[in-house]
């Protein structure tokens, strides 16, 4: 199965903690995330009753370091845009259809859960690559944090052993950067940036990208770029010191 990581963003009450590592361990989860969290108490640990373990090896982090660190992340929230043209709280899936979204990848997947007053604000969500929320009753859809982390781990219990090797957080980043370079080559007004590169996470954040795949777009984006700069093609040719041309499919292209 992908690697399951449980993230708490600064949460207030210890006893949710406990709560949520008890609940984690129920469904076999037991790597627990913790960012900027309150003391842990005697609650937290009476809470957690027999998954004292994971609260005892749970990892304090920031968030960089959680998306650093995480091929794939999934934040929760029942804050939701109602329409395509607010790109950041949406589009959205629920629990169900995340383990569909996640079942065959090989790489670590953290689910991000936002405070228990207020959630994750608009940019700990711009920066997930996919959305998941919980289909929970008009009249009342905001769930406890304990409730809602055992809600998502029940679905995602007993999911297969994933298959497909996804790119590394790394090389993400270093894909989006080279997106955002080419947004300014064609001249991508700067007030619809931000907008942009948050439906592009979207897109591509839940097609479970392989490094080759990765490869394969930066290499497309390459090759557009030396229509703006022919010169810089050349330069790179005679560098590689053949008069032929890798492309990232593995071809050949005789120049």
């Amino acid at each position: 199965m992908p690697r399951i990581r449980i993230v708490l963003v600064e949460p207030l009450y210890d006893g949710n903690v406990g709560f949520a590592a008890r609940v984690m361990k129920n469904f076999g989860f037991v790597e627990l995330i913790l960012v900027n969290p309150c003391p842990l108490g005697i609650e937290a640990f009476a809470r957690a009753s027999h998954a004292k373990d994971v609260l005892e090896h749970a990892q304090v982090m920031d968030l960089d370091e959680v998306f650093r660190t995480s091929n794939m992340t999934i934040a929760t929230t029942g804050a939701l845009s109602k329409s395509a043209c607010h790109p950041i709280r949406m589009p959205y899936y629920s629990p169900k259809e995340i383990r569909n979204l996640i079942s065959e990848v090989d790489g670590t997947i953290s689910f991000i859960f936002g405070r228990e007053n207020w959630g994750l604000n608009n940019d700990e969500v711009r920066r997930s690559d996919i959305i998941c929320t919980i289909p929970a009753s008009d009249i009342y859809p905001i769930v406890n944090l304990s409730h809602a982390v055992g809600i998502i781990c029940y679905e995602l219990a007993n999911i297969p052993k994933g298959e497909i090797p996804v790119a590394t957080p790394e090389e993400m980043d270093h894909l989006y950067q080279h997106i955002d370079e080419y947004l300014d080559l064609v001249d991508h007004p700067r007030f619809k940036r931000e907008s942009t590169m948050t439906m592009i996470r979207r897109i591509i954040g839940r097609c479970n990208l392989t490094w080759r795949e990765a490869t394969t777009i930066h290499g497309l984006l390459r090759r557009s770029e030396w229509r703006f700069y022919p010169d810089e093609r050349e330069s790179t040719l005679q560098k590689k010191g053949s008069k032929y041309d890798t492309d990232d499919t593995g071809t050949h292209d005789p120049r």
